[in-house]
């Protein structure tokens, strides 16, 4: 399979997993908030998110199991530099109160206004830290 169709495919079910959540439970799959939930847990709320986490990581396992070669990791990136982006993504993430899932995926698919001017942020950020690090540093 290609990699314009495995990308497709990925997001097609991407998009599956956060309609059929929304559905069912009335719940945004907002990766971040999901995890919050679990690292703060509230009554009858950490069953379904863990079970969410598990297939989210079992999925990415079983895909690069059946796909052998599917994933290189990216070399020469100091492992301090990237705890360190590790860490501003998650202090952004809170700061923006979510993440690309929750704003990108769920809240455009809802035509959220401020998920709209999230996404622009992410990507006017993530567009200005690629020239930065690839064309300046």
């Amino acid at each position: 399979m290609s990699g314009w169709m495995l990308a497709l495919a990925g997001g097609v079910l991407i998009g599956l997993a956060a309609t059929l959540l929304l559905w069912l439970t009335g719940r945004i799959a907002g990766i971040s908030g999901i995890v919050g939930g679990v690292l703060m847990p509230r009554s009858g709320e950490v069953a379904w998110r863990g079970a969410f986490l598990i297939g989210l990581i079992g999925a990415g396992a079983a895909y690069l199991w059946l796909v052998p070669g599917a994933y290189t990791p990216r070399q020469g990136f100091p492992p301090v530099l990237l705890v360190a982006a590790g860490l501003l993504v998650g202090f952004g993430t809170r700061m923006g109160n979510g993440c690309t899932s929750g704003h990108g995926v769920c809240g455009l698919g809802r035509l959220s206004v401020r998920s709209f001017a999230a996404v622009l942020t992410f990507m006017a950020t993530a567009v200005l830290t690629t020239y930065i690090v690839r064309h300046v540093a």
